[in-house]
């Protein structure tokens, strides 16, 4: 055998024994490979009762008491249970999944997890539904104004959620293959040191789970307010509990240089210093707040990841006007 061959055959057992022990891990973490129907149903079962209540689930008595009846209560929807729905369909693909985990591995030392996702085109986000949306920011279907920037857009797929509502669809984002799934969805793209040096202001600006990843957030949050349409602007912000806050740089993670330190071992005990020490020490009230589940469509191993977010609206401290 000559050694061409050697190393074809070499490298084909390499991937094969690879698939081998993706598929170990995924059947470590499903209950359809479960043998026994006992146990399968309970998992099942469990899965399930997370679907419907803890994804949405909040303790309003711990809740401070003048956040408790801005809180509206979430459910899972036609639109969640169709992302999960597309995401479980996705993860089914072998081959497909098979071979973005290959070049996840080869990449990820030099290139972030963002870029990586963007190139093969997975790894779609949902924070809320329209239905979700038009809730928090009290509005009717048929509301619209001028002007939506969405911070840290990815690859569009939140912000496709929230463009019918305005005229004008602004995004950031510093990932170049995320960049080019914007430009395909026709969004204005902007750099992120000048959105704020546009000379117009936005109706709606959203901060959809940047805040943990970004070096200047307290100023990156003085920067959106100042931004906003006096009155009637409002910033939608999303953060993951608990708060970690770390930027990721190529492959690599380092500490932001405005590090928030969020107190509060529960859900609501971080929202209530969120609010606190964050969003009125920046000059923000809150307006409505709502517990949703951060998804993010599977891979090999996992359907769908999840991740537990606290979803704000929020308005200068000096607007006197009611919501849009």
């Amino acid at each position: 055998m000559c050694p061409l061959q050697l190393r074809t055959l070499l490298f084909v057992a390499w991937v094969v024994g690879y698939a081998a022990f993706l598929l170990s891990i995924r059947r470590m973490w499903t209950g359809k490979y479960i043998r026994n129907p006992v146990v399968r149903s309970l998992l099942v079962n469990m899965l399930s009762d997370l679907d419907t209540i803890d994804w949405y689930r909040c303790n309003t008595d711990l809740l401070e008491e003048s956040l408790r009846p801005l809180f509206i209560q979430s459910q899972l929807d036609a639109d969640t249970r169709a992302f999960v729905e597309q995401s479980e369909e996705k993860s089914t693909y072998l081959f497909t999944q098979i071979y973005y985990s290959l070049v996840s591995t080869v990449l990820s030392p030099l290139v972030s997890r963002t870029s990586i996702n963007g190139f093969l085109g997975r790894g779609s986000m949902f924070v809320f539904s329209k239905d979700q949306f038009r809730q928090l920011l009290r509005i009717e279907p048929d509301w619209v104004a001028n002007r939506l920037l969405d911070l840290g857009a990815g690859d569009g797929g939140v912000t496709k959620v929230m463009a019918s509502h305005f005229t004008e669809v602004y995004a950031t984002e510093v990932s170049l293959p995320m960049k080019r799934h914007l430009r395909k969805k026709k969004f204005k793209l902007l750099d992120i040191d000048v959105w704020q040096e546009t000379g117009f202001q936005y109706d709606v600006i959203s901060c959809l789970n940047l805040l943990d990843r970004c070096d200047d957030p307290l100023s990156l949050l003085r920067d959106i307010r100042r931004a906003l349409v006096p009155g009637t602007g409002r910033l939608i912000v999303a953060v993951v509990i608990p708060f970690q806050p770390w930027l990721e740089i190529g492959g690599r993670w380092e500490r932001p240089r405005e590090y928030l330190q969020i107190q509060g071992k529960t859900w609501e005990e971080q929202v209530n210093n969120l609010t606190n020490e964050v969003f009125r020490k920046v000059g923000f009230e809150v307006e409505t707040l709502t517990r949703l589940p951060y998804l993010c469509e599977g891979d090999i191993a996992r359907d769908y990841y999840l991740l537990d977010d606290a979803v704000f609206v929020l308005k200068s401290s000096d607007d006197q006007v009611a919501a849009p």
